[in-house]
């Protein structure tokens, strides 16, 4: 037996839809074209990119919901389309959103609903529905409806109905999305209590601190393709421990400030956005004492607008991996 909780060997899928009524015309859409990966059992696995790149579909084909057009995908070295209902017994899954939740009933109502739909016994359901409200922090908003529930508290009350059976693999997809920054934190406090249990997570955010806070590994998608895989302190080496400055100018003093950044460009990366009437320069470098040494004077002349000084982070490899792919 192996570690891998999750094999992917070259999945795709392709849409087909067909539009008008005398002349039929098909259209076919690549959501995912040729997708690689395993997860190994006990690791938080993150899944990031673009609108539209893949991830979605490819949670939804790993979880049984999609059948992948061509490829093979295991979940504990269960085929998700040799073996379905076996897969769907071992793993959870939460895509966010009011939908899949009934907002006249309370949460406990929800889960209890939900409990009889995964089979469980009458004496389980009541250990369980108690316990998963306790760990998503709902324990005193059990008897409420949910139509009076935030989104953030949705959002948690979808993770409660994905736990409930005590999978061995969790997918939550953007599970953060459109919730406060107190939820979001209780949210990430109760993945983390799942990642200490043993559970496998996969996640999908669009949040790269969180991905970075959270995430064992994690793959970049783009336009249906893997485009980079790993932990997130190789990924931010990808490009450079460089220290990275935000420079906000007037145009009028553009000129002058580029002519003192040509000095040292040997030792520097710099990207100009103009953003009328002023340009923002972003400046990475190796050396930031000489580069805030040559920044000096406009700074005591007040020429900057503003200064951002910081390390790069995995915002910055994300943003440089997907507008490298587009270059």
């Amino acid at each position: 037996m192996n570690n891998y909780a999750i094999e992917v060997n070259k999945l795709r899928k392709i849409f087909t839809t067909r539009a008008g009524f005398w002349s039929r015309k098909t259209k076919t859409t690549v959501a995912v074209e040729d997708v690689s990966f395993n997860v190994c059992k006990g690791e938080l696995f993150g899944l990031l990119g673009p609108n539209g790149a893949g991830k979605t579909t490819t949670v939804k084909m790993l979880s049984t919901i999609l059948l992948p057009t061509a490829g093979t995908a295991s979940i504990f070295g269960l085929d998700v389309t040799e073996q379905t209902q076996a897969v769907r017994e071992r793993i959870g899954f939460s895509f966010g959103g009011a939908r899949g939740l009934y907002g006249r009933l309370s949460a406990v109502d929800n889960l209890r609903y939900f409990a009889e739909l995964y089979g469980l016994e009458p004496s389980t359901t009541r250990e369980r529905i108690p316990e998963m409200l306790e760990l998503v922090g709902l324990a005193d908003r059990g008897e409420d409806r949910v139509e009076t529930y935030s989104s953030g508290m949705q959002q948690r009350l979808h993770l409660a109905r994905a736990l409930l059976h005590d999978p061995e693999l969790i997918f939550l997809d953007e599970p953060t999305v459109g919730i406060d920054p107190v939820g979001a934190r209780e949210l990430r406090k109760a993945i983390k209590e799942l990642v200490a249990q043993g559970k496998t997570i996969l996640l999908t955010t669009h949040y790269m601190a969180e991905a970075e806070e959270l995430c064992d590994r994690i793959a970049i998608i783009n336009e249906g393709l893997i485009v980079a895989l790993d932990t997130p302190s190789v990924l931010k080496k990808r490009i450079s421990g460089d220290t990275l400055f935000e420079i906000e100018i007037m145009n009028k003093n553009f000129a002058s400030l580029q002519a003192q950044l040509q000095k040292i460009d040997s030792c520097l990366t710099v990207q100009i956005t103009d953003a009328h009437p002023k340009k923002i320069f972003s400046v990475r470098t190796s050396q930031p004492d000489k580069v805030m040494q040559l920044l000096s004077p406009f700074l005591s002349s007040q020429q900057i607008l503003e200064l951002e000084v910081r390390n790069q982070t995995l915002e910055d490899v994300y943003v440089s991996i997907i507008q490298g792919e587009k270059a």
